[in-house]
């Protein structure tokens, strides 16, 4: 057991498999009470049972640690406040909150279904703001925590997964959001966009370049949890095996102006000249891989 988190109370959701389940178990290796939160579905969101989430209890408490589980599904605002309820009837504090649940219901955006698009964006951005609003609520008053966002390189954008990738690039938003609306009370705010080997993962049609373990994610977790993180808010990391990136702060590029109104005549000679365009490099890394898939190979991402 080390001692990084020692005292720290900390809720996990999506902790009973993969990437949740590993920052659950690293968070009470370094001292902390978990809040073991799973709902514990399938890849797609159905068949939920409790036991992944017992399970992962009974894993931190073979090994020396305190940990309790909750089944309830976050993407309502029951299942968020009650992460909480229960972190601060049995521990009496509430000090992090980590938001890993997620699906995946893929489709082209042009066939995708409400049935595809709903509970995907439910479960990762409505769950975490669940989460996140309960627990804000509690950190405010104690003038102190951690909320984490998990998002994904997603973010960016994705052949069939419109619904994910909105949902993860609104968890960037929330997290930015939180972060300056809580800076004054004491209570830190980021977003981690892992690289690892899931049941996720494991149907990515493509060669990952760089990608590590649910472990790797895990450290950087339990490093934004700790005290030595107290400065860091609203940012957006990356880790994949050895490496961590940190993501760019949205900002303008460039500018220009009219003398006069806007009409469309001008904005056709400063668009794309004067201002210009940023390119968006998927785009080239989608043409890529469809060349490599039209020779018989396996796209490398």
């Amino acid at each position: 057991m080390g001692n990084f988190l020692a005292g720290k109370v900390v809720a996990v959701t999506g902790a009973g498999r993969g990437i949740g389940r590993a920052v659950a178990l690293g968070a009470a290796a370094e001292g902390a009470s978990v809040v073991v939160n799973d709902y514990g579905v399938s890849v797609d969101g159905g068949s939920p049972t409790s036991e992944v989430a017992s399970g992962v209890v009974k894993e931190i408490e073979a090994a020396g640690g305190q940990a309790v589980a909750v089944a309830d599904d976050v993407s309502t605002m029951a299942g968020g406040q009650r992460v909480v309820d229960v972190a601060l009837s049995s521990y009496g504090r509430l000090d992090g909150v980590v938001c890993v649940a997620g699906i995946l219901r893929e489709r082209m955006l042009f066939n995708m279904t409400e049935e595809e698009w709903d509970p995907v964006v439910a479960t990762h951005l409505k769950g975490t703001f669940t989460v996140f609003r309960a627990a804000s609520a509690v950190m405010r008053k104690q003038q102190a925590g951690t909320l984490i966002g998990f998002t994904s390189g997603n973010h960016q954008g994705s052949v069939s997964q419109a619904n994910y990738s909105a949902a993860k690039g609104g968890i960037i938003s929330l997290v930015r959001s939180a972060a300056l609306g809580l800076n004054k009370y004491g209570v830190t705010a980021n977003a981690v966009a892992p690289v690892a080997r899931t049941r996720m993962s494991a149907g990515v049609p493509m060669e990952l370049a760089e990608i590590g373990e649910p472990e790797d994610v895990a450290a950087l977790v339990v490093y934004l949890l700790s005290e030595r993180a107290r400065e860091v808010t609203g940012q957006v990391y990356t880790i994949a095996g050895p490496k961590i990136a940190v993501w760019a702060q949205p900002r303008e590029l460039r500018a220009a102006y009219a003398e006069g109104s806007w009409t469309p005549e001008r904005i056709a000679k400063f668009l794309p000249g004067a201002v210009g365009v940023d390119p968006m490099p998927l785009l080239e890394r989608l043409a890529a891989m469809e060349r490599a898939a039209r020779e018989g190979e396996r796209p490398n991402a």
